[in-house]
């Protein structure tokens, strides 16, 4: 049997060593925070569903469709300017366009954030208003959804004052 034997100063390097290993394993697994235009841009396909329970509005046994945030913020893009419809309308037209009975309502709220959030980046990083979707035009300026985002409530009432105030001038 051979005997191996260590200093204290080798003991405490492979101790370092181990414990540096194992961080740096941790750190690569962790996942790096995504910013919301990589959140709107991940490639998603969108998915018909069978509820099998009630669930939110809609009833056991239907079809439910999840929509991806690249096709919220498409459908937001076709949006007159000055016009507004609610999240019940764009769910409704959703369903009807993929051929489902409902759009599920907790993923399009998901969605609807990061579309807003997603092209509030894109203004920070020096884009014109008129070069992002106008998600102004959906979300209600003091519904729960608006007040998550992380940018001020004020930023929609005013670019829907501002779309009011350019249809009345015309």
């Amino acid at each position: 049997m051979m005997a191996f034997s260590l200093s204290i100063s080798e003991l405490g390097f492979c101790i370092f060593f181990q414990v540096f290993c194992i961080f740096e394993m941790q750190l690569n697994h962790m996942a790096i925070k995504k910013s919301w235009l990589d959140k709107l841009n991940e490639h998603k396909e969108p998915k018909i569903k069978r509820i099998d329970i009630d669930f939110a509005d809609i009833p056991a046994g239907s079809m439910m469709f999840i929509a991806t945030p690249k096709l919220i913020d498409e459908y937001i893009q076709e949006i007159g300017f000055g016009r507004r419809i609610d999240s019940k309308t764009l769910r409704k037209d959703l369903a009807i366009e993929h051929n489902a009975d409902y759009t599920c309502p907790v993923t399009t709220g998901i969605f609807l954030r990061i579309v807003a959030e997603a092209n509030y980046e894109k203004l920070q990083q020096g884009k014109r208003l008129e070069e992002i979707t106008p998600f102004w035009r959906v979300i209600e300026p003091n519904s729960a959804l608006a007040k998550k985002l992380t940018f001020e409530q004020d930023f929609l009432f005013q670019q829907i004052e501002k779309e009011r105030e350019c249809n009345r001038i015309s």
